[in-house]
């Protein structure tokens, strides 16, 4: 007997919530954010492969959203280049060890490719949103186009701006972690509201 004969219904599993996130260089600042995110929520990507790279059992922020990640940066400084040895410091001091990337440019296409473009300070969201105008003037809709935030905005300290660390001493790293984690709670807890309104029919 069918599911509809028993009178249940099916429904497929939710699409996953698709994140990007962006500094200026994309070897200090979004790298942090995606793998602290990542981390915090158990989210494997090209990145951190699978949940052997996750030391604890549960994520430590749980969601029933699943996500998708990723990091680039507006400028091209230090494209194909490893995170800075001071990230993944910092990352290691706090049992996030295994992630890699490479770093890359903000592209056009990933106004389409991603839901969310979180920048970490208030010139990368202007260099983002000016990237997102030529893409919108581009096409007949903005419709589908990544919606664009500050990451400090969901920390709970509206404004709330990731200084780059690249120029200062570890101890800017430190900090930059403290933030990255806080965001990812705000952030998640965000996403959740959102997907919740889609669903009820609300306005996104």
């Amino acid at each position: 007997m069918t599911n509809s004969a028993m009178g249940q219904s099916t429904s497929s599993p939710p699409e996953p919530v698709s994140v990007l996130f962006v500094c200026l260089g994309n070897i200090c600042r979004s790298t942090m954010a995606e793998a602290v995110f990542n981390h915090l929520t158990h989210t494997p990507n090209s990145a951190i492969s699978g949940s052997a790279a996750f030391t604890s059992t549960k994520p430590a922020i749980p969601s029933k959203l699943q996500f998708i990640t990723d990091s680039a940066g507006t400028g091209a400084y230090h494209e194909g280049a490893d995170p800075d040895p001071r990230t993944m410091l910092a990352l290691d001091n706090h049992d996030m060890s295994g992630y890699t990337h490479s770093a890359r440019k903000l592209r056009p296409e990933d106004f389409r490719e991603f839901d969310y473009i979180l920048g970490m300070d208030d010139d990368n969201v202007h260099d983002i949103k000016a990237v997102r105008r030529r893409v919108a003037s581009r096409s007949t809709s903005e419709d589908g186009l990544a919606k664009v935030f500050l990451f400090g905005d969901f920390g709970g300290k509206k404004g709330e701006e990731v200084v780059d660390p690249y120029y200062g001493a570890d101890q800017g790293f430190e900090i930059a972690f403290e933030q990255m984690g806080r965001f990812s709670k705000g952030l998640v807890e965000f996403l959740e509201k959102e997907q919740r309104g889609k669903k009820g029919g609300g306005s996104s």
